[in-house]
């Protein structure tokens, strides 16, 4: 075996790991919701309506994933530290 096996992965990979995955909810969201919005508005002639309103929804949901996951990494953090008060 090249590498030893670590049960917890370092902090620069876990930062680098949750960097990527950011980036993947931002794009992913706007992607799927702009596909969507393009066949919806190809199949009932409503363009450019539909691309609009799922361009827009699927770019709020990726920043709602954002925060999410930004208040995630943040709840870790004060419980690596002791939290408040403490």
């Amino acid at each position: 075996m090249l590498f030893p096996r670590q049960d917890k992965p370092s902090g620069a990979l876990e930062l680098l790991t949750t960097a990527g995955t950011i980036g993947l909810h931002l794009v992913a969201s706007t992607v799927v919701g702009l596909a969507m919005g393009y066949f919806l508005d190809k199949w009932l002639g409503t363009a450019p309506w539909c691309l609009l309103i799922f361009l827009l929804a699927g770019i709020g949901v990726g920043f709602r994933d954002v925060f999410r996951e930004a208040r995630r990494i943040q709840k870790r953090s004060d419980e690596g530290q002791g939290g408040p008060g403490n």
